[in-house]
Protein backbone atom coordinates (compact mmCIF):
# COMPACT_ATOMS: atom_id res chain seq x y z
CA UNK A 1 0.00 0.00 0.00
CA UNK A 2 1.23 3.53 -0.79
CA UNK A 3 1.91 6.58 1.32
CA UNK A 4 -1.09 8.06 3.13
CA UNK A 5 -2.10 11.51 1.87
CA UNK A 6 -3.01 14.04 4.54
CA UNK A 7 -3.96 16.90 2.22
CA UNK A 8 -4.03 17.95 -1.42
CA UNK A 9 -0.59 19.54 -0.92
CA UNK A 10 0.81 16.00 -0.59
CA UNK A 11 -0.02 15.52 -4.28
CA UNK A 12 2.46 18.25 -5.20
CA UNK A 13 0.15 21.16 -5.87
CA UNK A 14 -1.57 21.08 -9.26
CA UNK A 15 -3.96 18.15 -9.60
CA UNK A 16 -6.49 18.64 -12.42
CA UNK A 17 -8.33 21.40 -14.23
CA UNK A 18 -11.62 21.13 -16.12
CA UNK A 19 -10.85 24.38 -17.99
CA UNK A 20 -9.93 23.45 -21.59
CA UNK A 21 -8.04 26.73 -22.10
CA UNK A 22 -5.97 26.41 -18.92
CA UNK A 23 -2.23 26.17 -19.51
CA UNK A 24 -0.16 24.80 -16.68
CA UNK A 25 2.99 26.82 -16.05
CA UNK A 26 5.15 25.29 -13.34
CA UNK A 27 7.45 28.33 -13.12
CA UNK A 28 5.31 31.14 -11.80
CA UNK A 29 6.63 34.48 -12.96
CA UNK A 30 5.20 36.36 -10.02
CA UNK A 31 6.77 39.77 -9.68
CA UNK A 32 8.69 40.35 -6.46
CA UNK A 33 7.37 43.13 -4.27
CA UNK A 34 9.81 45.88 -3.32
CA UNK A 35 11.59 45.01 -0.01
CA UNK A 36 10.36 48.20 1.68
CA UNK A 37 6.75 47.09 1.04
CA UNK A 38 7.23 43.55 2.34
CA UNK A 39 6.39 42.54 5.89
CA UNK A 40 8.33 39.45 6.91
CA UNK A 41 7.94 37.49 10.14
CA UNK A 42 10.89 35.91 11.94
CA UNK A 43 10.35 33.16 14.48
CA UNK A 44 12.04 29.98 15.54
CA UNK A 45 10.60 26.52 15.78
CA UNK A 46 11.60 22.98 16.59
CA UNK A 47 8.21 21.41 15.94
CA UNK A 48 8.47 18.29 13.78
CA UNK A 49 12.25 18.56 13.49
CA UNK A 50 13.43 16.03 16.08
CA UNK A 51 14.12 18.81 18.60
CA UNK A 52 16.40 20.76 16.28
CA UNK A 53 15.76 24.50 16.23
CA UNK A 54 15.33 26.42 12.99
CA UNK A 55 14.68 30.09 12.32
CA UNK A 56 11.67 30.53 10.05
CA UNK A 57 11.22 33.58 7.81
CA UNK A 58 7.72 33.85 6.35
CA UNK A 59 5.67 36.40 4.44
CA UNK A 60 7.93 36.82 1.38
CA UNK A 61 6.00 37.96 -1.70
CA UNK A 62 7.75 37.26 -4.97
CA UNK A 63 9.11 34.68 -7.35
CA UNK A 64 11.08 31.57 -6.44
CA UNK A 65 14.39 32.89 -7.79
CA UNK A 66 14.31 35.95 -5.52
CA UNK A 67 13.29 33.80 -2.55
CA UNK A 68 16.25 31.50 -3.26
CA UNK A 69 18.68 34.41 -3.49
CA UNK A 70 17.40 35.87 -0.19
CA UNK A 71 17.75 32.44 1.42
CA UNK A 72 21.31 32.12 0.11
CA UNK A 73 22.20 35.57 1.46
CA UNK A 74 20.90 34.68 4.94
CA UNK A 75 22.64 31.29 4.98
CA UNK A 76 25.93 32.84 3.87
CA UNK A 77 25.83 35.69 6.40
CA UNK A 78 24.95 33.32 9.25
CA UNK A 79 27.38 30.62 8.10
CA UNK A 80 24.80 27.85 8.42
CA UNK A 81 22.63 25.64 6.25
CA UNK A 82 18.98 25.95 5.49
CA UNK A 83 16.26 25.38 2.94
CA UNK A 84 13.02 26.69 1.49
CA UNK A 85 9.74 24.92 2.23
CA UNK A 86 6.18 26.12 1.57
CA UNK A 87 7.44 29.59 0.59
CA UNK A 88 9.23 29.96 3.94
CA UNK A 89 12.98 30.22 4.50
CA UNK A 90 14.29 27.77 7.11
CA UNK A 91 17.70 28.55 8.63
CA UNK A 92 19.33 25.94 10.88
CA UNK A 93 19.69 27.20 14.45
CA UNK A 94 18.27 30.15 16.38
CA UNK A 95 19.61 33.15 14.45
CA UNK A 96 16.46 35.24 14.62
CA UNK A 97 18.04 38.44 15.95
CA UNK A 98 20.96 38.31 13.50
CA UNK A 99 18.63 37.58 10.58
CA UNK A 100 16.34 40.46 11.55
CA UNK A 101 19.30 42.86 11.41
CA UNK A 102 20.39 41.50 8.01
CA UNK A 103 16.86 41.80 6.59
CA UNK A 104 16.44 45.35 7.92
CA UNK A 105 19.76 46.31 6.29
CA UNK A 106 18.39 44.88 3.01
CA UNK A 107 15.33 47.14 3.34
CA UNK A 108 12.72 44.61 4.54
CA UNK A 109 10.19 45.25 7.31
CA UNK A 110 10.69 42.44 9.82
CA UNK A 111 8.55 41.54 12.82
CA UNK A 112 9.66 39.25 15.63
CA UNK A 113 7.07 36.56 16.33
CA UNK A 114 7.00 34.44 19.47
CA UNK A 115 9.29 34.29 22.53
Amino acid sequence: MGKKLNSLNDLGGFVFSTNNKFEFNEEQNEETTDPSKQFLEAHFSNKGRAGKTVTVISGFVGNKADLKSLSKLLKTKCGVGGSIKDNEILIQGNYRDKIMIILKNEGYNVKRVGG
